[in-house]
């Protein structure tokens, strides 16, 4: 089959979509499936203002010729960025079929960042996934919460995690510490709610996994904290490894696959019962979640940490690309 997927998230951004689409694009070519993707470097881009990884297409009405040419079988839009946007208004201009998929509380991160009401937010999200023949949003949890704001024709579509990349470290005695380690990774950004993390009445040391726009003025503020900067691979593995305790802040996001690379690591998770935690962490077994995140990591440093590196193993991208491979629809 001959797949187009069309995405305003691709390298070099260091996200869960663009982790998600490598993982599911990668295991559809070894299937046998072709896959081109229409992304912000096949168009003139300019970088997002106070997120410089992030370029935007400001040409993206180019986007249709790209569609045409590539004369795919199935056409996937990934994002509501300005190219998902293009090929939403080319697809149902000419009547092809399409797929989309939905990955963040879109409404939520803008009311947060320019105050704009977060039911603007959906009905624009009702707007843009109504024509999709099927939208996949991470979890069931998520899916019922959009269908609960009206969106419609929804899918779970689940996440996962790289086992043999992230793995536990055997060799650490944690019991020789005079102080836990408390671990976040994601991007640094108002939405992510870094704050809770960094402001936890716990004596340990807090450590940092990411960039954006906030750093320098939460570096600034919580100088004692450790910010490392943006890792991969075989260092992000280490870190995760390393920690006592991963903490997810977050209240927005709509799954968090750092929380699966932790746990792959044998590290329990710590975070607020909100939509993303609660498809992830089994309270009392891989993790704890609780409206007090002091008592939620407390609880966390208690866990098994051989149960969490089980848990991680039932989630493999296999299984995740076997469901966007059953959602496809003819163009």
């Amino acid at each position: 089959m001959n797949i187009l997927i069309v995405t305003d998230a691709w390298h070099p951004q260091v996200n869960g979509v663009v982790t998600t689409m490598k993982n599911t694009i990668d295991r559809l070519r070894a299937k046998g499936h072709e896959c081109t993707v229409i992304e912000p470097s096949n168009f003139v881009s300019l970088p997002l203002p106070g997120y410089k990884e992030i370029r935007v297409a400001i040409n993206p009405w180019t986007v249709g010729k790209l569609i045409e040419k590539t004369a795919a079988d199935s056409i996937h839009i990934v994002t509501e960025g300005p190219l998902g946007l293009a090929a939403r208004v080319f697809c149902k201009r000419r009547r092809l079929k399409f797929t989309t998929s939905l990955h963040t509380k879109f409404p939520e991160y803008i009311h947060q960042r320019i105050g704009l009401p977060v039911a603007i937010g959906y009905r624009f999200l009702r707007w843009f996934h109504e024509p999709a023949n099927l939208t996949l949003a991470t979890t069931s949890t998520m899916v019922a919460e959009l269908e609960g704001h009206g969106l419609s024709r929804m899918r779970a579509w689940g996440r996962g995690v790289d086992c043999e990349q992230f793995v536990p470290d055997r060799a650490k005695n944690r019991g020789d510490r005079r102080r836990p380690k408390l671990l976040y990774v994601g991007r640094v950004a108002v939405e992510k709610n870094i704050e809770a993390f960094l402001d936890l009445p716990i004596d340990a040391e807090k450590i940092v996994v990411g960039d954006g726009p906030q750093r320098q003025q939460l570096q600034k503020k919580y100088p004692s904290a450790s910010w490392l900067g943006y890792k991969t691979g075989d260092e992000l593995a280490a870190c995760y490894a390393e920690a006592d305790v991963f903490v997810f802040p977050s209240r927005t996001d709509t799954f968090g696959i750092v929380m699966l690379e932790a746990l792959a690591c044998g590290t329990p998770i710590a975070g607020y019962p909100v939509t993303g935690p609660l498809d992830v962490v089994e309270e009392g077994k891989n993790g704890a979640l609780s409206e007090n995140l002091a008592e939620a990591v407390e609880q966390a440093m208690r866990i098994d940490r051989d149960y969490c590196r089980r848990f991680a193993m039932k989630h493999s991208w296999d299984s995740v690309t076997d469901v966007f491979e059953r959602s496809l629809v003819a163009a």
